[in-house]
């Protein structure tokens, strides 16, 4: 039991009951280990800083002293677990997740013993004072100040804070009557209060915005200055600036803001832009500032435009921090007046507080069913569905976002401007006059002109009183397949059709089947990598249903011209495979994802290849799949992002290959969900450029001009009730009279449980859900028993253990027909 117990993952309990922990922990320092995040590649050694509940890390204890801080930790605020066989420590914040790993097992201890009393310590401190959450980070009393170091506790609450607290805590034990009357004025008065406090946060804003705005015009000063062409080799001298400051000044891109300060958050580009003024000069080049001999590169100017970035930094944190608390001020008082509300109306009813009740839980119902498939954090993201003007009608567009986590990253950012010109659609419209259709779907008896719904039976259910807490809590860091959830958090659909939703926009197939140059056929195939994760946009409230061993899909879609089937050829692990035919092209993939809870978030990692080939050409591109995570899983507003890179490599011929690269964007940034990428030639120089966002567009072209060569649908109407479901994905569990007869018993259109979630029906796809899982076992039990193994019936094993498949499925499903054969019962 003990090895059990040390093998797996310990979640670190919070503060319950009586406020206790009033004891000041010592600080603690030291270098451990952090894995990076992104790309995923090993581990790095950092100073860590633990005081109060804020643990700080940087590269060395020097950094740490001079305030330059890689990232900054509430523990009081994370998800704490631990693991005692590896020596690893998991932080979830919500926002990223931090993996720490300890060398010895007695630093392993006392660290662990640190982190827990910080943490119950920060946790007191926050449930007393739960407005001062962000003076910790930045103070916000003070606005003539110089800007603080980073996560400098505020000046006014030392240590005396906690003996505040104590007086509070003594005082708690009294006992006080109020009358209704004296406890609703005192409710009033603290939320008039807080609203003050509120409204001087707001004002704290105008003024830090207003000193934003002098460093930028200072800073633009200088630049121009810095830069001017008129500086000549006489008169810079003799003298060169030390090779380090040199390669500090050595690009003007956006990386500069993130990588100088080091510190834990970034500035967004919108406080950058100013900077760029070599994106909106033709004579200067917008990807590099080149290294010339004619200009001066003087440490003091050096100097003092890098202080400027750090103060612009830090105020920039200061906005963001006070504007949060403004957001939750007003957020606890929407609350406390919808109590009110109740309240009133429980006592004395009248008309007119009980039609503003009724109001005002009308508005939160359709917020709470919003939050199952929007994106945006509550907390701290704006919506972005104009964000398409927003992006690309700006004259020069930023094209990478750095993070703490890319903190070691030399990767080059480029600036490109988009023509006026661009291509709306230029792209559909020539793949609708070249769209053939293939002879053996239409001996199917499928027709083209049948009409396809836009909507579902019934609306997704409201989850919100699901604990997900009392289901994961004991999966910390575990692959959660095996983990059962209710039948609530699912979407109607399954694995299998997530597979075919990737063929959404089979149209960039067929586009790069007729291109000839094969640089532009590569442009097209890495368009369709992209565009296989824009349906997943909206879908982070829900999951898709597992697929049962032996359970099949098919999809042909004529209009579309390919034929696309699928199967569960794998249990455990679970392993999906798909192919799909048409005259342009061949699809096939088998895809095994291994998902990771860690307290706040849950990582999905997909393990496979996806293949295309493009027998015009006798090309075939393989690539692989980005890391993906829902962030805020705990509460309704969750939302999805993906990160990592895509390699697009022709198999058949190397003349070139794609590299893609979404990047990990903060929760505070505007510029999320960015990718960027390029196609090179064998010997590594770039042909195309690519850049865009993986849920909107993607833009290919030189820094002169760019076209959409990608964009997203259009979101259908009411989508936000239909589990956020694209126009693609509504039809895809679509089952009519013509199509019952042609499909095996084994698809998922047939599967009970899935079927009665779309129609509405909870309480009964629970119990198909629940008999169909047993039914999967007994099969299991009967393979096991005879020493016997399940074959699939459409795919076979490659020899390098890859799916493919075996050509049987259309040819059964012509002749004899799927009716006539014995089907497997799976449900």
């Amino acid at each position: 039991r003990r090895g059990f117990i040390q093998d797996s993952w310990e979640i670190v309990e919070g503060l319950r009951g009586a406020m206790n922990c009033t004891q000041e922990p010592q600080k603690q320092e030291g270098c451990l280990l952090k894995k990076r995040k992104w790309p995923l590649k090993g581990w790095h050694k950092r100073y860590f800083f633990l005081d109060r509940g804020i643990l700080k890390y940087s590269k060395c204890q020097a950094d740490i002293e001079r305030g330059k801080l890689h990232g900054c930790i509430d523990v009081g605020l994370s998800v704490m677990s631990v693991k005692k066989s590896t020596k690893c420590i998991d932080l979830d914040t919500e926002e990223q997740i931090y993996h720490l790993k300890v060398k010895s097992q007695e630093l392993f201890d006392e660290w662990v013993a640190k982190l827990r009393h910080h943490r119950m310590y920060r946790q007191n401190e926050i449930s007393m004072f739960p407005h001062d959450v962000s003076n910790l980070f930045f103070p916000v009393s003070t606005t003539t100040d110089s800007v603080p170091g980073f996560c400098d506790s505020t000046p006014g609450r030392k240590a005396g804070s906690l003996t505040k607290q104590n007086s509070l805590s003594a005082g708690g034990n009294l006992s006080f009557s109020f009358s209704s009357n004296e406890s609703r004025i005192s409710s009033w008065l603290q939320s008039s209060e807080d609203m003050d406090k509120c409204s001087r946060e707001l004002s704290n804003c105008h003024t830090y915005l207003l000193e934003m705005n002098q460093l930028l015009q200072s800073m633009d000063v200088l630049h121009r200055t810095y830069s001017a062409p008129a500086i000549n080799a006489m008169q810079v001298g003799p003298f060169e600036s030390p090779k380090k400051e040199k390669r500090t000044h050595r690009r003007w891109r956006s990386r500069v803001i993130g990588k100088e300060p080091k510190g834990m958050l970034q500035v967004p580009s919108v406080f950058s832009a100013p900077m760029r003024l070599h994106a909106s000069n033709p004579n200067l080049s917008t990807i590099d500032f080149v290294e010339e001999k004619n200009y001066s590169d003087g440490s003091e100017t050096s100097s003092e435009f890098t202080k400027m970035q750090e103060d612009l930094f830090h105020i920039a944190h200061k906005v963001y921090f006070t504007l949060r608390s403004a957001f939750s001020t007003i957020s606890t008082e929407r609350e406390k007046m919808k109590q009110m509300l109740e309240h009133d109306a429980s006592s004395s009813p009248s008309a007119q507080i009980a039609g503003l009740k009724n109001a005002l839980t009308s508005e939160n119902s359709r917020e709470e069913s919003r939050a199952l498939v929007h994106q945006v954090s509550n907390e701290s993201r704006l919506s972005i569905a104009d964000s398409l003007t927003e992006f690309f009608d700006a004259q020069e567009v930023l094209l990478s976002a750095s993070s703490s986590e890319n903190e070691v990253s030399d990767d080059d950012s480029y600036v490109s401007d988009i023509s006026d010109n661009v291509s709306e659609d230029n792209l559909s419209n020539d793949i609708e006059n070249e769209r053939q259709t293939l002879d053996c779907i239409s001996e199917s008896g499928i027709g083209c002109n049948s009409k396809r719904r836009t909507c579902l039976p019934a609306p997704c259910p409201n989850t919100s009183n699901i604990s997900l807490w009392n289901i994961l809590r004991n999966n910390i860091g575990k692959d959660l397949s095996k983990v059962a959830m209710p039948v609530e958090l699912n979407e109607p659909l399954n694995t299998l059709q997530r597979l075919c939703e990737e063929l959404e926009y089979s149209e960039l197939l067929d586009k790069a089947a007729h291109t000839p140059n094969p640089f532009e056929r590569m442009v097209y195939i890495a368009a369709f990598a992209v565009s296989a994760y824009a349906s997943s946009y909206y879908r982070a409230g829900s999951k898709p249903f597992n697929p049962v061993l032996g359970e099949t899909y098919e999809c042909i879609r004529e209009d579309k011209g390919f034929q696309f089937f699928a199967e569960q050829v794998s249990h455990h692990p679970p392993i999906s495979a798909c192919h799909a035919e048409s005259v342009n092209f061949a699809f096939w993939q088998d895809v095994r994802w291994k998902n990771k809870f860690w307290g706040k978030s849950m990582e999905i990692v997909p393990v496979g290849t996806t293949h295309v080939t493009l027998p015009a050409f006798k090309d075939h591109f393989a690539w692989n799949k980005v890391t993906s995570c829902i962030h805020n899983i705990l509460s309704g507003q969750r939302w999805i992002e993906h990160y990592g890179e895509i390699i697009v490599k022709n198999l058949n011929d190397d003349i070139c290959h794609c590299k893609l690269t979404f990047i990990k964007a903060k929760y505070w940034n505007p510029n999320a969900h960015e990718i960027e990428g390029s196609v090179m030639e064998k010997s590594g120089k770039v042909v195309h450029r690519l850049f865009g966002k993986w849920h909107e567009s993607l833009y290919c072209g030189t820094t002169s001009s760019s076209n959409c060569i990608w964009r997203a649908n259009p979101m259908p109407k009411g989508y936000e009730q239909w589990y956020g479901f694209t126009q693609f994905a509504l039809e895809l569990n679509e089952l009519d009279l013509q199509t019952r007869s042609l499909l095996p018993s084994t698809d998922t259109r047939f599967r009970p449980d899935q079927r009665f979630l779309e129609e509405g029906n909870i309480e009964g796809a629970e119990m198909q859900k629940q008999r169909i899982e047993q039914l999967q076992r007994e099969r299991r039990k009967v393979l096991e028993e005879n020493n016997l193994e399940h074959q699939p019936r459409f795919f076979r094993k490659s020899n390098d253990d890859s799916w493919v498949s075996n050509g049987t499925y259309m040819d059964l499903r012509k002749e004899p027909g799927f009716s006539k054969l014995d089907n497997p019962v799976l449900w």
